[in-house]
């Protein structure tokens, strides 16, 4: 527990941007459900047990774990309902106050106040002086339009790094869902997050511009590393997350991409006793190597994994799209993209067909190639031929990440998608 929580900062600064869009609805509407599903309870899904019972050694003795996720000291069953109270009262205050009582005001001294009770290194100094930033979007120009993502911290530069060195391996040539598909997504990758290892941190610390990374140039270069025939070694620096991603489009087009996280499954795993807020560990990205392009420094922010993604094409259609999932966040955009716009394919085929991660996740060691286990057996004998070290999933497995995406046509109809890997959903209104 060593950064500010942005994410309220970020919502107050989008509330401001859509009034500039005739954005209509109050802020109490727009936490009235939140507020409701805090008091009333939610049904405890699958995906909770799971992750409560994988990581409830490593977080269940941190300050307040227990009360907020082990109601009468057990993990909830599938169905029971899981009632936040405390939540419920800093929503009822945000909508009393405003989003900036996050960090000025009765709300942030409490919060602070908290910060001190488990020892926390922040103080209400920290959060009075915490700013939401906002800034333009990166892009890259491909041949069906502009694909747009976000600036560092975040490893937005290297999803569309993938999608521009993909262009210039050759991949519309290339059978969908085939082994010469998955490898050249994979090998894409591998080249993107030499980028990311080298370059990305707090855009304060960069030592390029980080537009010069989408070069021409530079991508030429990556894209010719590649060979369709072998796989390069891997041996690059992981990155993980609990993350949610949400996307919307309106009747007049607008479109929004949305991404939050507190990284870790449970963030730091502590959860504020007064305000019951259950605290992001994205700090952990630093590194108290003090030569470290990550390295720990007061007011530096620390790289992170998430990055929202949208596309404008030129036959009209707008798209929104992402995914949770640290180093899979990159890929799973890339997978999604290359089949709904390279290949064609249904927007759910799209994001519920099989998928792949390189490299490993939170709590694992092994740096292999992960396959879901519907990924037809010659395919993976032909991926295991190139070299690369083949390690089988579920069939439809959380590690791949919890896809979604929209398409807005030229005409105005929608297409979306929501992952059966997850609880998503789409709903039209």
């Amino acid at each position: 527990m060593n950064t500010v929580a942005g994410a309220i900062g970020s919502w107050d600064a989008a509330l401001r941007i859509s009034k500039q869009h005739n954005g209509q609805l109050p802020l109490a509407r727009l936490l009235r459900d939140a507020y409701q599903y805090a008091t009333d309870g939610i049904a405890v899904t699958a995906s909770q047990v799971l992750s409560t019972v994988n990581k409830f050694n490593e977080v269940a003795h941190q300050p307040g774990f227990a009360e907020r996720f082990l109601p009468n000291g057990k993990i909830p069953a599938v169905g029971a309902l899981f009632c936040q109270p405390k939540l419920a009262c800093v929503i009822e205050q945000l909508i009393s106050d405003g989003l900036d009582g996050f960090y000025r005001g009765a709300l942030a001294e409490a919060i602070a106040e908290d910060f001190k009770s488990v020892g926390a290194l922040l103080s209400i100094d920290d959060l009075n002086e915490f700013q939401p930033r906002v800034c333009p979007p990166l892009q890259i120009e491909l041949a069906e339009g502009t694909a747009y993502n976000m600036v560092p911290p975040t490893q937005g530069v290297i999803s569309l790094a993938i999608l521009g060195i993909l262009e210039r391996s050759g991949i519309r040539a290339v059978r969908p869902d085939s082994a010469d598909h998955i490898h050249l997504c994979v090998e894409a990758t591998k080249q993107a997050f030499k980028l990311r290892d080298a370059y990305v941190t707090d855009p304060a610390y960069m030592k390029v511009e980080v537009e010069s990374l989408l070069s021409a140039s530079r991508l030429d270069a990556l894209a010719n590393e590649i060979s369709l025939a072998a796989a390069l070694p891997w041996g690059g620096v992981s990155r993980t997350g609990d993350t949610v991603w949400m996307g919307v489009i309106d009747a007049d087009g607008l479109a929004v991409s949305f991404i939050q996280s507190i990284y870790h499954e449970f963030g730091s795993g502590v959860v504020l006793p007064t305000t019951g807020l259950n605290w992001q560990n994205r700090g952990a990205s630093f590194s108290l190597n003090p030569k470290h392009l990550l390295a720990l420094q007061p007011r530096k922010k620390p790289f992170h994994t998430l990055n929202p993604a949208a596309a404008r094409f030129k036959d009209g259609r707008s798209m929104v799209y992402g995914t949770m999932g640290g180093d899979g966040q990159p890929q799973t955009q890339a997978a999604v993209f290359s089949r709904a716009i390279w290949f064609g394919q249904p927007l759910q085929q799209a994001v519920s067909a099989p998928r792949w991660l390189l490299g490993r996740t939170w709590g694992q060691t092994s740096d292999t190639l992960k396959l879901e286990s519907r990924i037809p057996d010659a395919t993976v004998s032909d991926l295991e031929l190139r070299g690369h070290d083949i390690e089988l999933l579920g069939a439809y497995d959380e590690i791949v990440g919890h896809a979604g995406a929209i398409i807005r046509y030229g005409n105005g109809v929608l297409e979306g998608a929501a992952d059966p890997r997850s609880d998503g959903c789409v709903a039209g209104y």
